[in-house]
């Protein structure tokens, strides 16, 4: 009875699965896209769950391989030329620029992607450090570095945008 375990766990994590995927992506429509292939793939694969370990790590586990899929298909896709006229009509970055306050999501859009992992999985996921570890497939001290870091990282960002030089 997998099948049915995994297609009731995929209908009441896809809330957790979509914002895990936004963490990822920092794109709602790919985030979307990534969700619906991780959810296609978790259902085709519902027997490879083994029933004595939490099914939401798994499901994490195959939305985080589905992006690292897609990262490396997006480095072996062709590189697009942009237009000289395109380039004309790019603004003085200096000039147009304005300074806005970063959101948390923001902030954790720009840590590295083992750190947004990490605190993703961890601070807004609320899965335990082991579970984390699974997921991302590195040992718990790895990731508690990681989270201490990307902590550490979110924290410098949110100051910096409002000033605060701590």
């Amino acid at each position: 009875m997998p099948t049915s375990t995994v297609r009731d766990a995929v209908c009441e994590m896809l809330p957790r699965l979509r914002r895990f995927a936004r963490a990822l992506t920092g794109h709602v429509h790919d985030a979307d896209d990534l969700v619906q292939v991780a959810v296609e793939r978790a259902l085709a694969r519902a027997t490879q769950w083994q029933p004595d370990r939490p099914v939401q790590g798994w499901l994490y586990g195959i939305l985080r391989n589905a992006w690292i899929d897609e990262q490396r298909a997006r480095q072996r896709a062709p590189v697009q030329a942009v237009a000289e006229e395109v380039l004309e009509q790019v603004g003085d970055a200096g000039v147009e620029r304005h300074v806005e306050r970063l959101s948390v999501a923001e902030a954790l859009a720009r840590l590295p992607e083992e750190q947004r992992l990490a605190v993703s999985l961890v601070l807004v996921e609320g899965l335990s450090y082991a579970e984390a570890a699974e997921v991302m497939e590195v040992p718990v001290g790895t990731l508690t570095s990681r989270l201490a870091r990307g902590r550490q990282a979110l924290q410098r960002l949110l100051a910096e945008d409002t000033g605060d030089r701590r």
